[in-house]
């Protein structure tokens, strides 16, 4: 197709808005109109939500346009594990007819998606995990445990890696499957956060099937499958691109407005400099992600991702410890109260304070910890020597575990 300019971005942008006014339409219809229009995904192949792009720098035009209308539907408040992270799966390794059925719905947010990967004995180390699946014909059979699955409890669709070969060394004997989460024989169970909510959850398999046309990739093969999902994991975490001064970092300056003129004169100076710092460091991480993006291509991205996912998550709990600094005694009390709830999907912008404080807690865990994005950068990136692995090129099933 011929080149598309950010001007005509621009103009697909606002007809569909014009011709689309989200103030007299639902999410669905929105944002499915998005979807067929191309500008859902505009990296992606035309009819899939995209206008086949080279790069994705243009989705940013798109995003931009939107919020100035004051569109309200945000990916990562809609879908983050979906968008985020399975449509990339999806285009890599599903056929034509699942990628026609299942991205329109990702994109829409009618059906939630959630990634199923950590186990209680494989966290950070997710190659080490037992859950096993079992062929049986057309179909395979599903034993095991999952933790820390963020929204299963909303979700439609899982991203499912068990291991099928338990003879093979731990990271050639997995594969990945797409489960329905309705299958019977999966059960959800909420596990609540310091900030009161269950977002994250066990899942329990007690020999649910599926069917062998959902296996994503090749049997086997699922670690490259979970590779893809997980770069695409860290660069939806921390590579996103706001505004100029919005995010944590708008929370920090609002709050800092509102105090500075009640710190005493030893105080002021050094929360000052505090202050100034992180916004200085959040404008460049900003722009870092910004060149990031512009050079993405459509294919799958690289270790590199692992830098903004590493950065954003450490700046944002220092954001937020500041943040409680400058609250001073009224920091101790969560205003929202202690209840006990399963949240409809994540929280989006302008929370509290002090939820937002006590949800920033996980950033260095999810998608992976920060000693890990270290390990992944020093290897991958800066060519560093890696780990001593005890375990590498032994069958999963003699390799000693507690």
């Amino acid at each position: 197709m011929p080149e598309i300019s950010e001007a005509d971005i621009r103009e697909l942008t606002r007809r569909l808005v014009a011709e689309v006014p989200p103030g007299d339409v639902d999410q669905f219809t929105f944002r499915g109109e998005q979807f067929d229009r191309g500008l859902a995904l505009v990296q992606f192949p035309e009819g899939l939500g995209g206008l086949g792009l080279e790069s994705r720098r243009l989705q940013t035009v798109v995003d931009e346009e939107l919020r100035a209308v004051g569109v309200p539907y945000h990916d990562l408040s809609i879908n983050p594990i979906g968008i985020g992270m399975g449509a990339p799966v999806v285009l890599t390794y599903a056929s034509d007819e699942q990628k026609k059925r299942l991205l329109r719905p990702m994109y829409t947010g009618e059906e939630i998606w959630c990634q199923l990967f950590s186990e209680p004995g494989a966290g950070s180390d997710v190659a080490g995990l037992s859950t096993r699946a079992v062929r049986d014909g057309d179909e395979w059979i599903v034993n095991g445990q999952k933790v820390w699955t963020t929204l299963a409890h909303v979700s439609r669709w899982g991203m499912l890696v068990a291991r099928t070969d338990p003879e093979q060394p731990k990271h050639k004997g997995m594969t990945y499957f797409l489960l329905d989460m309705e299958a019977e024989g999966v059960e959800v169970r909420p596990l609540h956060q310091i900030t009161g909510e269950a977002e994250f959850n066990e899942v329990f398999f007690d020999d649910v099937r599926i069917p062998h046309d959902r296996v994503f990739g090749e049997v086997g093969g699922g670690w490259s499958a979970a590779v893809t999902t997980l770069m695409n994991e860290r660069v939806a975490l921390g590579g996103g691109v706001p505004r100029k001064g919005t995010g944590p970092i708008g929370d920090l300056v609002r709050l800092w407005k509102e105090r500075k003129d009640s710190l005493d004169a030893a105080t002021m100076p050094v929360a000052r400099d505090r202050v100034t710092e992180l916004w200085c460091r959040a404008e460049a991480l900003r722009l870092t992600n910004w060149r990031a993006r512009d050079g993405s291509k459509s294919g799958n991205p690289g270790p590199e991702g692992s830098v903004g996912k590493l950065m954003s998550a450490e700046m944002n709990q220092q954001i937020y410890e500041t943040c409680m600094d400058l609250l001073g005694p009224e920091a101790l009390v969560y205003e929202a109260g202690y209840e006990r709830k399963r949240p409809d999907g994540l929280r989006g912008p302008g929370l509290h304070i002090r939820y937002s404080f006590l949800r920033a807690r996980a950033n260095t865990i999810e998608g992976g910890t920060s000693e890990v994005m270290r390990n992944i950068l020093g290897e991958r990136v800066l060519g560093l020597p890696g780990d001593v692995r005890v375990d590498k090129g032994v069958a999963w099933s003699e390799v000693p575990r507690n």
